[in-house]
This record gives structure tokens, C-alpha cells and sequence, in this order.
């Protein structure tokens, strides 16, 4: 998978939230967003993710311009901002439901998910009564569940304990040797770059480097 940012620019109620971004991703790769809240991180991963769309320039995946020949990128896992899940199940159901939409995986490919997330399969606590941390968790869980060509995670190692982010660590590193183009951002800057091959500095919406 190759995907090009190409000279994109988005203006929302008037204000610049990004501004002539150029850049270009490649699969089997991490490549981490850097910089402050307002820079512009989030923003423009919902461009690349199709959520919203360029106001100049374009965005394509394998060739395709997203919001003219396709309105998503293909085979995506996202974790963008706070996660959020049915109250009333538990996070195996959850899944179960996410799963049911495209039917590609089994039981066994959940619970195997839960696990590397460091979530218990077999727990009946519901949604509502998880920790920040375990609804971070089922966040990522349901990013990586279908082994999608393109993960974006949006600080996702937010809430987390020591052991969670090590967890983390892990699955970046499984999920790239697994050949996935995977996206990331992280307020910690050392954790950013054990994680990442190639880190671009935001800022105003702009790219610095």
C-alpha cells in the first residue's frame, strides 16, 4: 500500500487547520506524527482515514483519490480520540458485533486479540464499568482485530499502565513485521521514536520536518 498526501490544505469554519502538507507512506513501516495538541496530528489523520476531506489538494491510496474513486482506504483499523463501545457489553461482544459487520474472522481470532491487548476474553464486566485503561485497550483491540493493510492510532498509548504500553510496543512491531502501513501519535517523544521508523513534526497545521 502507498499513500500520498499531495499539497493538502483543509480550512474548517474559516481557520487553517492544515496547510500545504506533503508526504508520502509506504506498508511495512511506523510513522509517527509529532507535536503539541492543535498542531495538527488528529486532523490530519482523519484526512488519510477518508473521515473528512481535503479542501486543496488530494489524498491517494494505491492510486485511488479518497473521496472521488473510493470515500476509505481499503482495509483500515483506526483508533482516532476517545474509543467508544456499547455500555452493556462486554468487550468480547463488542468485538463479536464489530466483527459481524464484514464476517472475516472467528471466535478464536477475538479472544486471541483480547489477549494481546492484556484483556480477559472470558470477562462479563461490561463496557460502562472498564477503566480508562480497558476501554483504551478494547480501542486498540478493535483497531487491530481484522490485520488491516492500514492502522492509524491516534495516542494510543494513552491510559495506559507500563505494561499496557509495552503491550503496545509489541503489537506496532507484529503488526509492521506483518507488513501493515501503520500510523501513529504519541505525546511522549521517546516512546514515539522506539515505535517509529520515521516521525514528521507538526505544527499549526504545517509540516516542519
Amino acid at each position: 500500500m502507498i499513500i500520498k498526501v499531495e499539497n493538502v490544505s483543509k480550512i474548517i469554519r474559516g481557520n487553517s487547520v492544515i496547510e500545504h502538507i506533503s508526504m508520502e507512506f509506504t506498508s511495512g513501516k511506523v510513522f509517527g506524527f509529532r507535536g503539541i495538541n492543535g498542531s495538527g496530528k488528529t486532523m490530519l489523520m482523519r484526512l488519510i482515514a477518508g473521515l473528512i476531506y481535503p479542501t486543496k489538494g488530494q489524498i491517494t491510496v494505491d492510486n485511488k483519490i479518497l473521496g472521488r474513486d473510493i470515500n476509505f482506504p481499503e482495509n483500515m483499523g483506526l483508533l482516532i480520540e476517545n474509543p467508544t463501545f456499547l455500555d452493556n457489553y462486554s468487550g468480547f461482544a463488542n468485538l463479536k458485533l464489530l466483527s459481524s459487520i464484514q464476517d472475516k474472522i472467528d471466535d478464536k481470532q477475538i479472544r486471541r486479540t483480547l489477549e494481546r491487548v492484556g484483556l480477559e476474553p472470558d470477562s462479563k464486566k461490561k463496557y460502562k464499568k472498564y477503566s480508562l485503561g480497558m476501554k483504551q485497550k478494547l480501542g486498540i483491540a478493535a483497531a487491530v482485530l481484522e490485520k488491516p493493510e492500514l492502522l492509524i492510532l491516534d495516542e494510543p498509548a494513552n491510559a495506559l499502565d507500563e505494561e499496557g504500553v509495552e503491550r503496545l510496543k509489541k503489537i506496532v512491531q507484529e503488526e509492521k513485521e506483518r507488513g501493515a502501513l501503520i500510523i501513529l501519535s504519541c505525546h511522549d517523544a521517546y516512546l514515539l521514536e522506539e515505535m517509529s521508523d520515521v516521525i514528521y513534526l507538526l505544527q499549526d497545521g504545517k509540516l516542519l520536518k
